[in-house]
């Protein structure tokens, strides 16, 4: 299959370049419409209590969304300042979809104790489609924005979610505009030519181009998350670069043996292609973890991101083929090993030392790994609120100024009691009493509705709390919880159950793949372990930062007392297959240096330093492509940005340079090893690279 790929891409290299470019165009013209159709609706899981009991509401006491405005900075008493806010309160009433919106003058807590502040809560009509939404949300904020205040800010309810699309879009922009240029210069340094450098950039962008094209399409069929944009971004981006370094770096070393540069295309695709093919595998599997769990979210995103992954795959065996072979002639040979490689001799300085003195580097590096994990043990996640975004956007000012002028809770979503016909009078007057101030109206057939405001946030301690007290005293009686509060905990609950099925599928494959890929069963678990050090050590961190506090300010960022419930699926996940993905391209080397001398102490050694500079430059871009979307101060994006930029580099040093050839000289011979009858299922389907296999007769045994 990869011959053929190749023999196609330099066969019709202007054809296949010109496909590549109306997919390009596809994807930045259709592609970009995801914007408008990005979702904050991530906690509801389909099947629970909480999903069950909000589409009970929606059939039998169908009610719009709700958003609200808030004017402050002045006595909201002066005459003036009143005529023009209920002006705007009868304007905002005319507007077509808008359900209600009481009077903040003559409605009880609608205007702040210390007199400088009020609330306009804003009503929508059910039933609205997308379009007629989207038209009365922006004709009713944009009218509340006229009054003439020093502070009036409109958000809440899906309004919400329309400035995070636009927060996402923009931080995108901004991210991307940092990157590129970095990761250029970056290249320049590495292949020393301007040719080298753009080729990674070329395939770069078709993978950002691939990520907006997936994500619209899966947008047809399901929600997608505002989270999407700049982790599929962000990954479609550092990836492709990842895979077409690889590539440059083989075909520039296969240039040293033949000048026929279509024939040194097809060599670099026969042997480095197959480590990307098997890499793409590795990270598209590590992401099947997500498609275990019901949520919409994790799986959208699951989808979307092994989508883009497969996408810079492609790219990488079919559009740089054909760049390759149609401007490769100037792209200038490696140099020859033989000629003072520096960068090959310090990694071969550092293999030898793990692997001479493995013990010690044993004891030193995973205590070490282990402290930066122990956060990971009081780790909380909550939905969140406006308080994720920076301080200048709307939404969050809108909060602060609340939190500012008004009791702690306004505002705060009620958890949401739903108590169906057959539910006794005592249930409900026990529900009712848990929490002061619990509001109950009536539903057509019989049912009820209870809300009760809890004393913190809507997803905080003290809710989640309630929710569960609800669920323990109802009994038998048909009632059920929902709200913010309720959506965390059933969320929760479903990560507890779904997590190590999760695993056991990711686990599985990954171990498949890997023995398929090197013919041993020590080497998957070896790789597995390991990995699962540097993650938990990242995630330790964030945790450290984000929800401990500690130096947060550095990042734009505060600490929130949890992290966001979207951050620790998606960094395990990523991060895992980013590991695989560097785990592949050193022992691919290490393969092929076993297979020629039969040597396993000097194989570590030589393939170390015939992939340490690889893994390295291409962890450095990665981490560039990372830390580049932290710069927009969206603390769900910036928990995922700094877990996946911290997880890369720990791995592509700490533990592709330490832990990997001390464990590989603790192992020695062993580390190859297969039983008989597995070893005879990889000698016939097991795939190798082509370019590197020795006679049978030199292949040293176990392999």
């Amino acid at each position: 299959m990869l011959t053929a790929l190749a023999r196609t891409a330099t066969r019709r290299p202007l054809t296949v370049m010109l496909l590549w470019g109306l997919f390009l165009l596809l994807g930045f013209g259709l592609g970009t419409g995801v914007f408008a159709r990005l979702s904050d609706n991530v906690p509801e899981v389909p099947g629970t209590e909480s999903e069950s009991a909000a589409r009970y509401l929606d059939e039998m006491d169908p009610a719009g969304s709700s958003i609200t405005g808030v004017v402050a900075g002045t006595p909201v008493a002066d005459a003036g300042l009143r005529a023009e806010v209920e002006r705007a309160v009868a304007d905002v009433r005319k507007v077509a979809g808008v359900a209600a919106v009481p009077d903040p003058y003559a409605t009880p807590g609608m205007i702040a104790e210390d007199g400088h502040a009020l609330i306009v809560p804003v009503t929508l009509e059910g039933g609205l489609d997308d379009d007629a939404e989207e038209r009365t949300l922006d004709a009713a904020a944009e009218r509340i924005r006229e009054i003439e205040a020093p502070d009036v800010h409109v958000s809440g309810g899906p309004l919400l979610g329309l400035q995070m699309g636009e927060r996402a879009a923009q931080d995108v922009k901004n991210a991307e505009l940092i990157s590129l240029p970095v990761v250029l210069a970056l290249l320049l340094v590495v292949f020393g030519g301007l040719r080298s450098a753009l080729l990674p950039l070329v395939v770069a962008v078709s993978g950002i181009a691939g990520a907006f094209l997936a994500l619209f399409l899966f947008s047809e069929v399901t929600d997608i998350s505002v989270y999407a944009i700049q982790v599929t971004t962000m990954l479609g981006l550092g990836l492709a670069v990842d895979y077409a370094l690889l590539m440059l770096v083989r075909f520039r070393e296969e240039r040293r043996t033949t000048e026929d540069v279509v024939e040194a295309v097809h060599r670099t695709v026969a042997a480095a292609g197959r480590t990307v093919l098997f890499s793409g595998l590795t990270v598209a599997v590590s992401l099947t973890g997500l498609l275990v769990f019901p949520s919409v979210f994790l799986r959208s995103m699951g989808l979307a991101v092994a989508a883009v992954v497969v996408i810079d795959m492609l790219a990488a065996l079919t559009l740089l083929p054909a760049l390759l072979a149609r401007f490769g002639g100037r792209i200038p040979p490696a140099k020859s090993p033989g000629n003072g490689e520096e960068e090959g001799r310090f990694f071969a300085r550092v293999a030898r030392f793990a692997a001479r003195r493995k013990m010690a580097v044993l004891a030193v590096v995973v205590p070490v790994l282990l402290v930066l994990a122990l956060p990971v043990a009081g780790m909380s996640i909550v939905v969140g609120d406006a308080r994720q975004l920076p301080a200048d956007s709307e939404a969050r000012q809108l909060q602060d100024t609340v939190a500012a002028h008004f009791p702690p809770g306004t505002g705060v979503s009620p958890v949401v009691v739903v108590a169906k016909p057959g539910t006794d009078a005592a249930t409900a007057d026990r529900i009712r009493a848990l929490a002061p101030g619990a509001t109950t109206r009536e539903l057509p057939g019989g049912g009820a509705v209870i809300e009760i405001r809890p004393p913190g946030e809507a997803d905080g301690a003290e809710a989640t709390a309630l929710v569960e007290r609800v669920r323990e005293m109802r009994g038998d009686a048909p009632v059920e919880v929902t709200g913010t509060a309720a959506r965390l905990v059933d969320f929760r609950q479903m990560l507890a159950e779904r997590a190590p099925w999760a695993a056991l599928t990711v686990l599985a494959g990954i171990v498949l793949l890997l023995f398929a890929f090197t013919g041993s069963v020590l080497l998957p678990l070896r790789t597995v372990v390991t990995t699962l050090l540097s993650l938990a050590a990242a995630l330790g961190v964030v945790v450290w930062v984000f929800q401990d506090g500690h130096l947060a300010g550095l990042l734009g960022a505060e600490g929130l007392g949890a992290l966001s419930l979207t951050a620790p699926p998606l960094i395990v996940a990523i991060a895992f297959g980013l590991a695989m993905d560097y785990e592949l391209f050193i022992l691919a080397r290490m393969r092929e240096a076993r297979l020629r001398s039969g040597d396993d102490r000097e194989a570590v050694v030589t393939g170390l330093s015939r992939s340490g500079r690889v893994v390295t430059c291409a962890a450095l871009l990665l981490a560039v492509v990372f830390a580049a979307f932290m710069t927009g101060g969206f603390s769900p994006i910036l928990q995922i940005g700094l877990g996946l930029t911290l997880a890369v580099l720990i791995d592509a040093t700490v533990v592709r340079m330490l832990l990997v050839p001390a464990t590989m000289a603790l192992l020695g011979r062993h580390a190859w090893w297969a039983p008989a009858p597995l070893r005879r299922v990889h000698d016939r389907f097991g795939l190798r690279e082509e370019q590197t296999e020795l006679p049978r007769e030199k292949v040293p045994s176990g392999v």
